[in-house]
């Protein structure tokens, strides 16, 4: 039996989720030399290195590419969009029109299942030594918990709900960015709205809105780099890695150009099953064909394919 005592210091899996324009890439650029993978492209108004993402296999190879970088931390902006490119994906793959055609509630099922995947590929960044950020939009929900009379709203992660409990459950660090607002009563009984200019990061679960943190953060913070600077030392920013992006998208290129041999490879062998394709690999299996597609390929053209 391995016992290890005290605490472990590892990179950190921080969420960052929030209202419209609060800062949440703004505030993601600050975090140790970052690379952010730009799924919606919004970086363009920042100063860092970013690699832009059409596709969910790109954004899968790029992640696995990335844990071989001097980079720091990896950002990923935005998971709900992410989450987009998943489905895309899974109809494309599936050769389906909606989500709905899987059956009721089936297709969200399958997305959350690849989700899970993809966080695990993010675990695999922590375990090369990057902090991982994912950045979420917010959504304003209605809620009816069990133990309460009454309905209420709050904010959630801009995610469907079967991925979104999965998001949080993964995040060391859940924070809630927004602007700080009071409501004043009038004497017509409405209330007024009043402030909206200071930025504030919230850390700790409300009825209002879901944050956590495993870091010992105070409620509330500014929003500002210094009240979570700590958690995070600086090392020195390495070279720009833009030539990753570039790699991904040759290799999936690469890959869709011999796709009927390398699928008959891969499922002769077990690693797919009959009618997948080399994009619903094991997430292990998956980052090696993005290393190496020239070398799966070789094989598949070259070697006779008999049945597993």
């Amino acid at each position: 039996m391995n016992i290890i005592k005290g605490k472990i210091q590892r990179p950190q899996r921080v969420v960052i989720y929030g209202v419209e324009s609060v800062g949440k890439s703004t505030f993601a650029a600050q975090f140790p030399s970052p690379l952010f993978f730009d799924i919606e492209g919004g970086t363009a108004h920042l100063d860092t290195d970013r690699v832009p993402v059409t596709s969910w296999q790109e954004l899968l190879g790029g992640l696995a590419a990335a844990t071989k970088t001097p980079y720091q931390t990896i950002v990923l902006d935005s998971v709900d969009w992410a989450e987009r490119l998943c489905v895309e994906d899974l109809l494309a793959t599936s050769k389906k029109q909606s989500v709905e055609d899987f059956g009721y509630g089936k297709g969200w099922v399958m997305v959350a299942e690849r989700m899970s995947r993809f966080l695990s590929a993010c675990d695999r960044a922590i375990e090369a030594g990057k902090n991982v950020v994912v950045i979420a939009h917010s959504k304003v929900q209605r809620v009816e918990p069990p133990d309460l009379l009454a309905a209420y709203d709050r904010y959630e992660l801009k995610l469907s709900k079967q991925s979104s409990p999965l998001v949080k459950e993964w995040a060391d660090e859940l924070w809630f960015f927004r602007f700080k607002v009071k409501a004043i009563a009038q004497e017509n009984g409405r209330a007024k709205g009043i402030g909206g200019k200071e930025r504030v990061i919230l850390t700790t679960h409300s009825a209002a809105y879901d944050a956590k943190t495993r870091s010992g953060l105070a409620e509330e913070l500014p929003l500002e780099w210094s009240s979570v600077a700590h958690l995070f030392p600086q090392a020195a920013k390495p070279a720009p890695a833009a030539q990753i992006g570039k790699e991904t998208k040759d290799a999936v290129a690469l890959l869709e150009s011999h796709e009927g041999p390398v699928n008959a490879y891969l499922a002769a062998r077990g690693s797919i099953q009959p009618g997948q394709t080399w994009r619903d690999a094991s997430e292990k299996l998956l980052a090696q064909i993005m290393e190496r597609p020239q070398a799966l390929i070789d094989k598949a053209t070259s070697q006779p394919v008999e049945a597993a």
